[in-house]
């Protein structure tokens, strides 16, 4: 993708809400996420943050109490089309959790691998060339070449993060969501994910939700700041953490509530 692309938007955000019953958690969200760029998006707890990361992957339909008016464009596809399968949309785009989730009874290799042989994939060559490819892009591959068909769970809480961070990008998605990907973590795992953030941007459209001001400082080229299922404001990070337009974002960013 040619650099002048760089700031097209990968996902096409219009007047999403989410409802779980009668209680609306998004309410009427417009937004455009960039392409290879990092998103964060920063509010206090039960602002919407999550619920409104999960609808970019489909998630809600889990919940069959669930409901979601609005439009999400994928790189111009509708991914809530009829058409379109959750399945699909869930490869395109990877979703890595707060709480590291390695399936316990396999191995690091089987772990990388579970997505290409649930898509089918069963050449031990393509298989074996990805585990390395995924591992390496997650920065976790020097740490654990020697030990690929240990349990996944014999690793540390930061290494299993970044192998759900290779786990999610051995599918080749083209966005990664992260909900609050290093709050379990110690800061220098959380070092190494944020640094980990910043080169896969080359490649990938990352939307990463933090309650960590100063991650979202560091990491991200966007900000999006939710209240009360709002959007309250969105804009360049240096802006919103610098001369932010609304009176709330001012106040959170600079720790008046929140």
């Amino acid at each position: 993708m040619a650099d002048n692309q760089n700031n097209s938007a990968a996902l096409t955000v219009k007047n999403l809400s989410v409802y779980f019953g009668k209680n609306e958690a998004v309410k009427n969200v417009s937004l455009d996420i960039a392409a290879r760029a990092v998103t964060a998006i920063i509010g206090p707890s039960g602002c919407g943050k999550s619920t409104f990361l999960r609808a970019i992957n489909r998630m809600h339909e889990l919940n069959p109490d669930a409901r979601m008016e609005g439009e999400i464009k994928l790189f111009g596809d509708d991914i809530y089309s009829k058409n379109v399968q959750p399945v699909v949309v869930r490869r395109r785009v990877g979703m890595v959790f707060q709480k590291s989730n390695p399936f316990p009874t396999m191995s690091i290799n089987e772990n990388v691998t579970v997505g290409l042989r649930l898509n089918g994939i069963r050449d031990k060559k393509i298989l074996s060339e990805r585990t390395e490819q995924s591992l390496r892009m997650a920065a976790l591959w020097d740490e654990v070449k020697d030990r690929l068909s240990a349990p996944a769970i014999s690793l540390s809480g930061g290494q299993q993060q970044r192998l759900c961070i290779a786990r999610a990008l051995a599918v080749q998605p083209e966005v990664l969501l992260m909900d609050e990907p290093a709050s379990a973590l110690d800061p220098l795992a959380t070092s190494k994910i944020e640094d980990l953030i910043l080169t896969l941007k080359k490649d990938y459209t990352i939307v990463i939700v933090t309650h960590n001001m100063q991650q979202a400082a560091r990491a991200s080229d966007f900000t999006a700041f939710f209240y009360m299922g709002e959007l309250v404001e969105f804009g360049p990070t240096t802006k919103i953490f610098t001369s932010p337009a609304n009176k709330r974002t001012e106040d959170y960013v600079t720790g008046r509530f929140g």
